[in-house]
């Protein structure tokens, strides 16, 4: 099968083609046909498997060929907004954008990103003629919709891309608001990487008689990814990570840490063992968090060390390794984190090192997936069999567990995507006093389109501007069984 066999326009199928795709997946072509039909969709696929073109491709064509789209005959003229996308994070809604403006090359169509971190005035030109296509993440939009410099009373499409993540990272109530001012007459598209309940609940809720589409079981991990745990004691990790590196030669390693301290400490340690490595997280700026994607993605840097912001968005082709040096408070966001490698049908090596603090989230993640990963002892890092366990530090000075218990406090977590004590408050932002930071503005770079629907740029935490660990605010709104502070912020 081929593109220009699903039906899309001439100009839609020279774009991808120059992009140098000419077979889509199978996500893309089971939902780009159900797009084009009309009707809602509820559409899950594994990371990596192009949901992103799934959707841009569709509403490109539908919205390039109807009347509106025919009259066109330039990419300035004014216009109303007609298709909406809402992302979790900034660098997810920036990658979808550019996706977007790739596929739209030879359309007249064009398209615009908003999300927080930013100021929010070049936005308000950005948007003052108004464009086709709205990437968004839902609290910038907000913004704009309460200073009345947006109007979505013309919108046509609407797409929820990520939408387990968003709502894992408490937006549930944004989208609401957001639907309260959309027209009720729409064609609704939400994408998943996993089915979920809570998942389940929102398209009884969205969607009218949506087409189904799952292309792969719930929770499963990519097959051409060798996975391997290595037990090691809990002060060795870091001599372990290096080693590897060193001794397999890497060129290219994504390192997941649990907080933002332990991203920034290892970014310091490999430093002194001459390894090249940027830390990206929620207290990171925008702009830090684009240089340090820039030069992983380009080859110079070694290591790029990321919390689980990351876990969604970050898409380099052929990266080769990813590396769990603290395993993930939520089984889930393990299979999120390694599907950053083995995609498009690459092969890919997930590294999982595990110390005896974490035995217990490991046998979570074994019962989620379905199987026993391989264990292998690193010569001259053997563990010390008679250490015991202590309890993991969630954050800083918050000791927590891994297995999957309530969450004492309910809450959004805080800003920056730093996970949060049981218990505690949840801030809507970074923002002193919980203020509303003036967030967004649109402009994340830029790194081309990949995999017609992968994403470059990683998932940003933090609902506020990857400030601190937010104030009080909305508390009270946990959503079950899951540890304290499980879940990083998102961007506004």
């Amino acid at each position: 099968m081929s593109f220009n066999t699903l039906g899309l326009t001439d100009a839609l199928v020279r774009a991808v083609t120059e992009a140098g795709y000419t077979s889509p997946t199978p996500i893309q072509a089971q939902a780009i046909p159900a797009v084009l039909g009309g009707g809602d969709l509820l559409a899950g696929a594994q990371t990596g498997t192009g949901k992103t073109a799934g959707f841009t491709l569709p509403v490109l064509h539908r919205l390039s060929t109807d009347k509106a789209g025919m009259a066109l005959t330039n990419k300035s003229s004014k216009r109303a907004i007609r298709a909406l996308v809402l992302a979790p994070t900034r660098e997810l809604a920036a990658q979808v954008e550019e996706n977007i403006r790739t596929y739209a090359k030879y359309t007249n169509l064009n398209s615009a990103v908003i999300f927080g971190g930013v100021g929010i005035h070049p936005q308000i030109k950005l948007l003052a003629n108004g464009v086709d296509i709205l990437v968004a993440t839902p609290g910038r939009l907000l913004d704009h919709v309460g200073q009345g410099t947006i109007k979505l009373d013309k919108i046509e499409i609407l797409v929820l891309d990520e939408a387990d993540r968003m709502l894992d990272m408490g937006f549930i109530h944004d989208i609401k608001k957001v639907l309260a001012v959309l027209p009720p007459k729409r064609q609704n598209l939400l994408f998943s990487a996993t089915f979920s309940d809570e998942i389940k609940a929102l398209a009884d809720k969205l969607l009218n008689n949506p087409a189904l589409i799952e292309v792969a079981r719930r929770n499963s991990t990519v097959e051409v990814i060798e996975q391997m745990i290595h037990p090691v004691d809990r002060d060795k990790k870091h001599p372990m990570l290096a080693h590897l590196i060193k001794t397999n030669n890497w060129k290219q390693v994504l390192v997941f840490t649990r907080t933002k301290h332990g991203a920034n400490k290892l970014v310091e340690q490999l430093g002194k063992d001459g390894i090249g490595a940027m830390a990206i997280h929620g207290n990171k700026s925008q702009s830090a968090r684009t240089k340090a994607l820039a030069e992983f993605k380009d080859g110079s840097l070694t290591a790029l060390i990321a919390t689980d912001i990351a876990a969604r968005g970050i898409d380099i082709d052929q990266l080769p390794h990813v590396v769990n040096y603290d395993l993930p408070n939520v089984p889930e966001d393990y299979v999120h984190r390694i599907g950053r490698t083995g995609r498009a049908g690459a092969t890919g090596e997930a590294v999982s090192l595990v110390c005896v603090d974490e035995h217990q989230m490991l046998k979570d993640i074994e019962k989620l997936i379905k199987q026993t990963l391989p264990r292998a002892v690193i010569p001259g890092f053997e563990p010390d069999p008679n250490a015991k366990a202590q309890p993991i530090q969630l954050r800083s000075g918050a000791p927590g567990h891994g297995n999957r218990g309530g969450r004492p406090g309910g809450g959004r977590p805080g800003g920056g995507g730093q996970p949060r004590a049981a218990g505690a408050g949840a801030g809507r932002s970074a923002a002193p006093n919980g203020q509303r930071s003036s967030a967004p503005a649109g402009g994340a770079a830029r790194n081309g389109g990949g995999q017609p629907g992968n994403r470059n740029g990683a998932n940003a935490g933090g609902r506020g501007n990857g400030g601190g660990n937010g104030g009080g605010g909305r508390g009270g709104q946990g959503r079950g069984p899951r540890p304290a502070g499980a879940r990083s912020g998102g961007d506004r």
